[in-house]
Order: structure tokens, then sequence, then C-alpha cells
């Protein structure tokens, strides 16, 4: 696993807690390397919002925030479809197979929390990166990157991935029978309903 994925993961199960600055004399310590790999690896994840600069030199990871949550799910509902839809009928059966193995893995029980985000993750870039469309796949993409951060509630204590990954069998099947009309609106679903759920969550715990 690498630096930044360790740092994600400790975020995740709260190992790095939230609105506690991150230093990288304390991080080089904690993960055993120097501050060159340290100091790579905060940009990084602060390219991709994980965290935010505090003070001079700092960084701290932001409080998950339901107005944040609920801004990335509505982008992700609007922009996923559409890149779907440019994708379906270049969606090969190579392709399919990948995504159905991609499934697969992501039913193994040990997976860390991180492990499921990026496979989920994983699941639908396959089925977008057929649509040929750059731009729009580079900003589904980061979004998708804000979004994780998120994944933890989804995969703990929301316990939604049963049904997500029922929602994803499907979404295959749809793709395999041609049914393009009824696969976009079910892709749609699958981004809203988990967002609203995920909105819900984080403002019952404020």
């Amino acid at each position: 696993m690498l630096l930044y994925q360790k740092i994600k993961d400790d975020i995740l199960n709260n190992r790095l807690p939230v609105g506690r600055p991150l230093r990288q004399v304390e991080l080089s310590d904690r993960y055993g390397v120097s501050r060159i790999p340290v100091r790579d690896a905060l940009l990084q994840l602060k390219a991709e919002g994980w965290l935010v600069p505090h003070g001079k030199a700092g960084h701290i990871i932001p409080d998950l925030n339901w107005q944040e949550a609920e801004d990335l799910y509505l982008m992700r509902a609007d922009l996923e479809p559409r890149l779907f839809s440019y994708a379906f009928e270049h969606i090969q059966a190579d392709d399919i197979g990948r995504a159905k193995a991609t499934l697969a893995l992501l039913d193994n029980a040990r997976l860390t929390l991180l492990e499921k985000g990026e496979l989920n993750w994983a699941f639908h870039k396959i089925l977008y990166f057929p649509a040929n469309r750059p731009t729009l796949y580079k900003t589904v993409c980061s979004l998708n990157q804000q979004a994780s951060r998120y994944l933890g509630f989804q995969y703990g204590p929301m316990n939604y991935k049963d049904h997500s990954q029922k929602e994803h069998a499907v979404l295959l099947e749809l793709i395999e029978s041609g049914d393009h009309s009824s696969a976009l609106s079910l892709l749609k679903k699958h981004i809203k309903d988990a967002g609203q759920l995920l909105v819900s969550h984080l403002k019952s715990t404020n």
C-alpha cells in the first residue's frame, strides 16, 4: 500500500482524527519514512480533497459535511449517467467480464474500507471509460476522489454494501441485454439513493 493510501486508510478508520493538524515530522515518524514522501502524499491528498491547509506548514482533515456530501452526489447523479450514456454502446464483453470480476473482489469480507472504496470506483470506471470523453471522465474521476472520504459510512454504519452490490449486478444485466434506458435510470437512482441516505445519516450525527 502506498503512503498516501495508508494515510487515507487511517483517515477512514479514524486513526488520524478529524480536526487535528497533521505535521510532516509526526507523519514521518509514524510511517517510518522521510519527510519528502510525506510531503508528496499530503499534496496529493490535498488535491483530492482529503486535506485542507492549516497554518503556515500544516494540513488538517476537514469535518465530514452533509452539504458537501449532498453537492457531490448531486453532481455525480448528473454527470455519471451522462458519461455512462456515451459509453453504453461501446461497452464490450471484456469490459463486462472485468466488471464482474471486480464485483467478486468486493465481496471479500477482509477488505479494508479503503480497498472497498477503490474497488467500488474501479467497477464504475470500467463502465465509463469506453465513452472516450476524456474531459468529462476526468471531472467524474475528481468528484469520486472527493466523495471517497464518505464511503466509510456507506460500508460501515450505514451497512449499504449488500444493496449496492445487488444494484451493480442488475446494472450489468441491463447492459448485457442492451436496455439503455433502464440501465441509465438505475445508475442515476443508484447514486441518488446512496447520496440521500448518506446526507440523512450525516445530518443525524451532527
